[in-house]
């Protein structure tokens, strides 16, 4: 399948590891320069030599913190300069903590917003106008199951990514014009570092192995078995990618059937 994404410019922010790594790696086999950020320069630099040793394409990289809007203004800058042009930002981050609602503070809701909900608004707002200058252009969104599925002791991240899909159907109704898809990828259960330490702060509270937490999940997905970050970095390249593009404003469940609704 041709996707049309050979020397496009692709953002993938968080993607030194996990979701944002797998994404990274899946758009620079289909021939994508890349601009890279994460917050530790270390573990960024290592995916990008891998990238640029595998698929011999250009890729930028810079340390970001995402929950600073001037850093990823210009970083954003600095993509355009480099590149010349920004066609698809995905945007990421590691989620907020396992925490059931009255333990969580007025910090752990604000550091939620900053981290899964403004971020991805900022993102968009920098990268927006390089896109309708070319009249072409693709955002997507990492978000989770519990946009339409809501997890235990997982109030955080249930509220807060929640309100990313207003984002995106919002951008999506305005951008549509301008020849910008919006989309929102959200993944179930997915063998990540991050799932490992949500496993751990559930057997913690349930006085439960991490093994036994992990056994439950798996029953509850139709595949019985936990995603691979691979699984939804295709679901990422193919929303990127030319053969969707009538599609915007959408939530792609990459969840091997979790969620229950219609």
């Amino acid at each position: 399948m041709d996707t049309g994404l050979a020397n496009r410019v692709a953002i993938v922010a968080g993607s030194s590891q996990g979701l944002g790594r797998a994404a990274a790696f899946a758009l620079a086999a289909e021939g994508a320069y890349l601009a890279l950020c994460a917050r530790g320069r270390a573990a960024l630099e290592r995916t990008a030599h891998e990238i640029r040793e595998r698929f011999r394409v250009r890729v930028y990289t810079e340390t970001v913190d995402v929950r600073d809007s001037a850093a990823i203004e210009q970083f954003a800058k600095n993509v355009n300069k480099e590149f010349g042009r920004i066609d698809i930002c995905v945007t990421n981050a590691g989620g907020p903590p396992a925490k059931w609602f009255l333990e969580a503070t007025d910090a752990d809701w604000n550091e939620a917003f900053s981290l899964n909900l403004l971020s991805a608004a900022v993102f968009a707002r920098a990268v927006i106008p390089y896109m309708q200058q070319r009249q072409w252009g693709r955002i997507i969104t990492i978000s989770s199951i519990t946009v339409r599925q809501p997890q235990p002791q997982l109030v955080l991240s249930n509220a807060i990514r929640a309100g990313v899909m207003g984002l995106v159907r919002s951008l999506a109704n305005e951008f549509g014009k301008d020849g910008i898809l919006v989309n929102n990828v959200a993944p179930g259960y997915t063998a990540t570092e991050r799932l490992k330490e949500l496993s751990a702060s559930r057997a913690a509270a349930l006085g439960q192995s991490e093994e036994m937490v992990e056994q439950v999940w798996t029953e509850q997905i139709p595949l019985g078995r936990l995603g691979r970050p691979e699984e939804l970095a295709d679901a990422v390249v193919w929303l990127a990618s030319e053969r969707a593009s009538f599609i915007t404003g959408q939530t792609l469940l990459v969840d091997g059937g979790m969620y229950k609704g219609l």
